[in-house]
């Protein structure tokens, strides 16, 4: 799995829990990119999948993903922060 994030010297609330979580959720996980920034809003997690994978991230009526959002969250307030969650769409070619 491709890490990059702009905090190097320690991960930001929610990654490694993301890591493990998508790590073990989708086929391709070596395909699965995190990229993880903090801000004056709070810190976005930016995650993209393979293709094939897409369906399982969402999961059925978008039910993973709001799950993955809601757990995200309150990871975020042990922390005091806002943690957002952002799924990149898999290219159009």
């Amino acid at each position: 799995m491709d890490d990059t994030s702009t905090n190097n010297d320690a991960q930001l609330p929610g990654e490694e829990f993301l890591k493990y979580v998508l790590g073990n959720l989708v086929e391709e996980p070596d395909s699965v990119s995190l990229e993880s920034r903090e801000d004056d809003l709070g810190i976005l997690h930016t995650i993209k999948v393979a293709d094939a994978d897409m369906g399982k991230l969402i999961g059925k009526g978008g039910q993973t993903i709001k799950a993955l959002r809601t757990l995200l969250r309150v990871i975020g307030s042990d922390s005091a922060k806002r943690v957002n969650l952002k799924v990149e769409e898999p290219s159009q070619v």
